[in-house]
Parts: structure tokens; sequence; C-alpha cells
């Protein structure tokens, strides 16, 4: 009988130490811009940067990363790359995969040479989108 409830409190304790592992990150927009290919397959311009405040947030308990925007944006992490770091950035990126089932990279990257700005870039085949971001 004691060693069921040695189990049994191991097995609480246990599930309570998995839980407190992950992690839920919360960022605001303060605007976004798109790039795309053209016909050609080359890179266009990159479009105005329009104001937007929306909620995005990263949550590694269930590996995923949600734009909180019209339509919301869900992106089921795939893969954790490696961290990247040099003189001007610290890049965190995530191989995704969206709400339609599209191949995707989400970073999240840090201007350290402007005063550690934030920016979080969808990266698509075919079109970038790049939203500026700051933590709540």
């Amino acid at each position: 009988m004691n060693k069921i409830k040695i189990y049994i409190v191991l097995l609480f304790l246990g599930l309570g130490l998995q839980h407190s592992y992950g992690q839920k990150y919360q960022f605001k927009t303060s605007g976004f811009s798109v790039l795309e290919k053209n016909e050609r397959g080359k890179w266009g311009k990159w479009s105005d940067l329009k104001l937007v405040n929306l909620l995005v947030s990263l949550d590694t308990d269930k590996s995923r990363i949600i734009v909180y925007s019209q339509a919301i944006q869900l992106f089921e992490i795939v893969e954790y790359q490696p961290a990247e770091e040099n003189d001007t950035d610290i890049v965190y990126s995530f191989t995704c995969k969206d709400n339609n089932g599209d191949d995707c990279t989400l970073s999240i990257i840090t201007r350290k040479n402007q005063g550690n700005r934030k920016q979080l870039y969808i990266n698509y085949n075919n079109r970038i989108i790049v939203y500026n971001i700051f933590n709540m």
C-alpha cells in the first residue's frame, strides 16, 4: 500500500514538473509589411508599413504561434531551429505549418543595433510578412 502511495505522489510530481517547463510569450504588433514574388519569380518591393495593433502568442506547451488578426493565423511548430546570433541580430526560428497546411518559417528577430527592436517574419516560398512586435 505504501508503494502505491509513493507511485501516486511521484506521478503527480512528474506531471507538475513537466507542465512547468513550457512557456507562453505574448507580443503586440505595431505595424506590418508584405513582400511578394512577381510572376517571373523575382522579389518585388516591400509594401508600405501599415499600422496594426494585434496580439501574437507563442505557446511552447502547445507548440504553436497565433497571430490574432481579423482572420486568425495559426502556425503549428514542426521544428524548433537553433538560435542564431551575430553582431546585429538574434534570431529564433521555427519551421511551421499554417492553418491551410502550407509550410512556412517564422522567425523572431531582435535587432541589436536598433534598440533591440523585435520583428516577426513569416516566410513562405512566394511571400514574406513582417510584423513589428514588442513584449507585453
